[in-house]
């Protein structure tokens, strides 16, 4: 038996695990506009995104990364334990709402990953006692989709390049594996504070919030990071979506991916203390001053004296 494990897409409902494909399979499809079925793929979406999906569509439509969650994503949970993901959101009858009539799909230039391999499923896998990303695939096949009736005849290798999905799965790839991880760790890992959640959704789609992070001056008091990566990731989306996932595996797995300065954790353990003892004391002298004004009210009968 294989030591190989791999998550199963959300479109495979069935229990039988689907054939799995390497780059060197031969896949018989095409989609173009004339196609019976053109569109057709686009009016039932269901597009889960990836932090690089987000980047590439909201600089695509103009926007900062919190319009575009608020205004073309939907909430959803990737696991039992909560963690945030986001889909695209689509009209009432489950169509996307970049689809543009006959036109086709608006942003094409820049769709996202679930699109541009449709109707390859990207199988991420893990080999036994390791969380690096490997990738494999599987055909999808629909009623509607009539491309699998076209003559033509593709590597899978080839299919990926022709459709661009390389870039976006190498800025991708850290993302998949911190899922995979946080999947296939099961119980030993723990359910995430809801502090860290927050933290795992601002830094894989808030790019625009996380960058206030990073730059703030608590940040840089607490980690020790050169100059010259604050002025990276003040300017570069990419080199803040790589430290992002840093921060998220610090955060879900206490991974020392980003190293502290000497004191740092002490000093804010210190600030903390004073912040819980002077929240205590408040506390105390509110129910002191509660149980005070019960007992005089009781004493008077609720009349002044």
């Amino acid at each position: 038996m294989s030591d190989e494990k791999f998550d199963i897409p959300e479109q495979f409902a069935s229990p039988a695990v689907p054939a799995l494909l390497t780059e060197d399979s031969v896949i018989q499809f095409s989609c173009f506009k004339g196609i019976s079925c053109f569109n057709a793929c686009c009016k039932h979406a269901d597009v889960t995104l990836a932090p690089y999906d987000v980047l590439r569509l909201q600089k695509r439509l103009g926007m900062n990364s919190e319009q575009f969650v608020s205004q073309h994503t939907v909430p959803f949970e990737l696991d039992a334990d909560g963690t945030p993901g986001i889909k695209l959101r689509t009209d009432d009858d489950g169509a996307c709402l970049f689809l543009d009539g006959d036109n086709g799909c608006s942003v094409y230039q820049d769709r996202p990953t679930v699109c541009r391999y449709y109707p390859v499923a990207l199988l991420n896998m893990r080999e036994k006692d390791t969380y690096e990303a490997k990738q494999k695939y599987s055909l999808v096949r629909e009623d509607h989709c009539k491309g699998h009736q076209e003559p033509r005849e593709i590597t899978l290798r080839d299919y990926r390049k022709e459709q661009g999905v390389e870039e976006f799965d190498a800025l991708n790839r850290s993302w998949y594996e911190l899922i995979l991880k946080k999947k296939s760790g099961g119980p030993g890992v723990g359910k995430p504070s809801e502090m860290s959640l927050q933290l795992f959704f601002m830094a894989s789609f808030n790019f625009d919030m996380l960058r206030r992070f990073v730059m703030s001056d608590n940040f840089k008091a607490t980690y020790d990071l050169p100059a010259e990566t604050y002025a990276e990731v003040a300017e570069d989306n990419v080199a803040l979506i790589k430290l992002g996932n840093k921060l998220m595996r610090q955060a879900l797995f206490g991974e020392k991916t980003i190293p502290e300065k000497s004191g740092a954790w002490e000093k804010r353990v210190e600030e903390r203390k004073e912040a819980w003892e002077a929240r205590a004391k408040a506390e105390i002298e509110a129910r002191n001053a509660k149980a005070e004004q019960q007992m005089r009210d009781e004493t008077t009968g609720g009349s002044e004296i």
